[in-house]
C-alpha cells in the first residue's frame, strides 16, 4: 500500500511539474491564442516536447490550463508569503499582502489574465471560475491564520471572493503609476471584509446568497477528500 501511494505521489508530482513547464512556455502565446490547444503546442514545441505531453498533462486543454495557470499562481503567492515575515501583522495586513503578492506574481502576464477572464465568463465554465477563486480565496484566508469554524467561515471567503474578483478586475484596467489605484482601491474593499464582526446580523442573509457558491464548492471538496 505505501509502495503504491508513493507511485501514486511521485506520477502526481511529474504531471505537476510538466503543466507547469507548459503553463509558463504557453504564457507568452496566450495574449495571440488565448487559453486554447494551440497555445499548448506551441509551448510544447518551444521546450522540446511532443504533442502527446500536452494531452497526457491536460485532458481538455482549454479548460484544464485555465485551472492549472490558478494554481500555478496560488502556489507562488504562498512560496512568497512563506519568505516574508508575517510575525506581527494584522489579519488584514497578511490578506492584503496576500492579494498585493498574487497581482505581482501575474504582472508580466495581464493579458494572459484577461483571457482566462474571458474563457471563465463562457457558458459552462462559470463552476470552474467558482472553483479556482474559492480556492484562492480559502488559502489566503489560511496563510491569514483563520481558524474559523463557525458561520464567519463561509462569510470571510465569500466576501473576500467578491473582493479579489473586482480587484482583479480594477487591476486588468489599471494604468496608474505601479497600479497605485488598485492598491487603494483595495484597500477599502479589504476594509469592508474586516468589518464581519460587527456588522454579522445585518449582513447574514445576504452573505448567505453570496456564498453559496462557495459554501457548495467547499463541501463537495470535503467529501470528496
Amino acid at each position: 500500500m505505501t509502495g503504491g501511494n508513493g507511485r501514486d505521489s511521485t506520477s502526481a508530482e511529474r504531471i505537476r511539474v510538466l503543466r507547469d513547464r507548459l503553463i509558463e512556455a504557453a504564457l507568452p502565446h496566450v495574449p495571440f491564442d488565448g487559453w486554447s490547444e494551440k497555445a499548448l503546442l506551441s509551448a510544447a514545441a518551444d521546450i522540446g516536447l511532443e504533442r502527446g505531453d500536452v494531452h497526457a498533462a491536460f485532458a481538455d486543454p482549454p479548460r484544464d490550463s485555465v485551472s492549472h495557470f490558478a494554481d500555478w499562481t496560488d502556489r507562488r503567492m504562498l512560496a512568497r508569503l512563506d519568505e516574508a515575515t508575517l510575525d506581527g501583522l494584522k489579519i488584514r495586513e497578511v490578506i492584503t499582502l496576500a492579494v498585493q503578492v498574487r497581482l505581482e506574481e501575474l504582472a508580466a502576464h495581464r493579458e494572459a489574465v484577461r483571457h482566462a477572464f474571458g474563457f471563465l465568463s463562457l457558458p459552462g465554465n462559470h463552476a470552474l471560475g467558482v472553483q479556482c477563486l474559492c480556492r484562492t480565496v480559502d488559502e489566503i484566508w489560511h496563510a491569514a491564520g483563520d481558524a474559523s469554524t463557525d458561520f464567519s467561515y463561509y462569510t470571510k471567503r465569500g466576501l473576500l471572493a467578491a473582493v479579489l474578483g473586482s480587484t482583479m478586475l480594477y487591476w486588468l484596467e489599471d494604468r496608474s503609476e505601479e497600479y497605485a489605484d488598485t492598491r487603494a482601491f483595495l484597500d477599502r474593499r479589504i476594509g469592508d471584509v474586516m468589518l464581519i464582526p460587527k456588522l454579522r446580523g445585518r449582513i447574514q442573509d445576504a452573505a448567505s446568497r453570496l456564498t453559496a457558491p462557495c459554501r457548495s464548492m467547499f463541501r463537495r471538496a470535503t467529501r470528496a477528500s
